[in-house]
């Protein structure tokens, strides 16, 4: 591992009937990141030294299906009940009865709900480009969202062929994904580690039940479980999101009521974490300061 991957703890959490591979440095107050789609734990690789070096214990987990995480068959294994469900077991299980819930994309998805659905082990939320729920069903319903969000629709709700399409030619859908991000944000080394984690068996149709299960989700049922966040939130957003429109980022108020502020960064693409790690580890750091959540 490189310098900003030094000291870094590794381990396994058993919760419920899930296995969760995660990585783990530093002591103090507990901070968990959640990754997008299609990344892994290695996505903060360049926020969890920084967070750790300033006093807090960062806990980046693999989420189901990905990686080195059980990988369940079914697309009932993705909803959004159980995924809400492995965030609030891992953070009894790390020690902690509450944490500072970090995620971006898919993982910022979950993030929102399990504030929603666990509100007692969310301390403080940080949300980088993944709308809140009620917004993206909003935006949805406009073309133009919704020509950004084909694949989400469509393709990926296919049986079979999605698996066979990210893995031809050694996964240019996906790689195709994270070059929207800067120049030099994602190495070839880096591009290396992502090929190993999508290569393990399971992998390629555990990341994909994820848009499956939101896709044959019902309506009433998605609006059903929208509740309002009480936690305190930072929304960080990069502007130039190719998948997601800039009106996504502000959630209404009545949603998020302590809403701290939505942090737009102008020059950063979806990959907002790899185009200003500094920035965006900044902006957490802050966020964070002289809190403490319960449990430590």
């Amino acid at each position: 591992m490189g310098d900003e991957l030094r000291e870094l703890r590794e381990g396994y959490a058993q919760v419920g009937d899930q296995r969760l591979h995660y990585v783990e440095a530093g002591d103090g107050p507990l901070v968990v990141l959640l990754h997008g789609f299609p990344e892994f734990w290695y996505a903060w690789r360049r926020q969890i030294r920084p967070l750790a070096t300033a006093g807090f214990r960062v806990v980046a987990p693999d989420m189901r299906g990905y990686n080195l995480s059980s990988k369940p068959e079914s697309v009932a294994a993705y909803d959004t009940a159980q995924l809400t469900a492995d965030v609030s077991g891992l953070i009894q299980e790390r020690g902690a009865e509450s944490a500072m819930l970090v995620g971006h994309d898919w993982g910022g998805s979950v993030a929102w709900a399990t504030a929603m659905q666990h509100p007692e082990v969310v301390h403080r939320l940080a949300i980088l480009n993944a709308a809140h729920p009620r917004k993206l069903s909003e935006g949805l319903h406009h073309p133009g969202q919704l020509r950004r969000s084909w694949y989400f629709f469509f393709f990926f709700d296919l049986p079979e062929l999605p698996e066979t399409v990210v893995r031809a030619d050694h996964w240019q859908f996906f790689r195709h994904f994270l070059r929207d991000a800067r120049p030099g944000a994602f190495t070839e080394q880096d591009m290396g580690r992502y090929i190993e984690a999508w290569s393990q068996p399971g992998a390629a149709s555990g990341m994909i039940n994820y848009y499956r299960n939101s896709v044959r989700q019902s309506p009433k049922r998605a609006e059903d479980q929208i509740r309002p966040v009480q936690a305190r939130t930072l929304v960080i957003w990069g502007d130039h999101d190719r998948y997601l429109g800039a009106e996504l980022a502000e959630p209404d108020h009545d949603d998020v009521p302590n809403l701290d502020r939505v942090e737009s960064l102008a020059d950063a693409s979806h990959w907002v974490h790899h185009d200003e790690p500094e920035r965006v580890t900044r902006l957490l750091h802050d966020f964070f300061a002289l809190t403490t959540p319960r449990g430590r």
